[in-house]
């Protein structure tokens, strides 16, 4: 019989090779009762080494913090950078696109080279003043109440205003990407716009480091399935992989 410490072992190896795990499936691997793989979890998060959520655990707090955009500008920037650079090969001639808020997406506008012409829909302050400076880019910027903490724009006035418009793309940041919970932010008026921005566009493209996969914040977005495209880097674990895979949408790894 496999002892207490072997169990231990093969659930925190399971954490790290698969970024998450589910009581059922250890219950399975090592022949035991779902009681003693809820003490085994409970034991492992007094010693600060998981974090039990309903049915599983997390390596990481999978409860996304709210961040300032310049605090989250400094983190993974190197992996923002592939993912900016992929996400700019899907822009098209005389494409029209709806670019969200956040790191990941500014970083994405920092390198739009546009073919032509450009029509850009932001609701982000830094992203209209950094395009703003290119001819063969039309920035409309969206109006409303400023979010400090993103540096962008939020409410009811803002939200009305997709009710006018279709574009090709929307081009989306998010705090995280869970396939139960689905895609969610850390604030629920701006989870509430990502929305209507989704019902305004024929494409979602999801712009987000490995780090966010496995995460929850408070505002739910839409369901995994609802997001077309998903670029992320290598750091993604392949189960999580399979899962996205599974659902069909396009995955692309930098």
């Amino acid at each position: 019989m496999i002892s207490i410490a072997e169990r231990h072992k093969f659930i925190l190896e399971s954490l790290k090779n698969d970024g998450f795990i589910k009581v059922i499936d250890m219950v399975k691997s090592l022949d035991v009762t779902a009681v003693t793989i809820r003490k085994d979890l409970k034991y492992l998060e007094e010693k600060k080494l998981l974090y039990r959520t309903h049915g599983s655990a997390s390596p990481i707090n999978p409860i996304a913090p709210e961040l300032n955009v310049i605090d989250k500008e400094k983190m993974k920037k190197g992996e923002k950078e592939r993912i900016a650079m992929a996400a700019c090969s899907l822009i098209e001639e005389n494409d029209s696109i709806i670019i969200a808020s956040g790191s990941t997406v500014y970083t994405f506008a920092e390198n739009i080279k546009p073919i032509k012409h450009l029509t850009v829909v932001t609701a982000s302050l830094k992203v209209s003043i950094l395009l703003n400076q290119y001819d063969n880019i039309d920035v409309l910027q969206l109006g409303g109440t400023v979010r400090k903490n993103s540096v962008s724009v939020i409410g009811d006035y803002t939200n009305r205003f997709f009710e006018e418009i279709t574009c090709s793309k929307l081009f989306l940041g998010v705090d995280g990407i869970d396939p139960d919970s689905g895609i969610t932010n850390s604030n629920i008026e701006e989870a509430q716009l990502n929305k209507r921005m989704m019902k305004a566009s024929l494409k979602t493209i999801l712009l987000a480091d490995s780090s966010k996969f496995g995460r929850r914040g408070f505002g739910k977005i839409c369901n995994l399935d609802q997001v077309d495209v998903i670029i992320t880097d290598s750091g993604i674990s392949e189960s999580m992989v399979t899962k996205i895979e599974e659902t069909g949408i396009e995955l692309i790894i930098v």
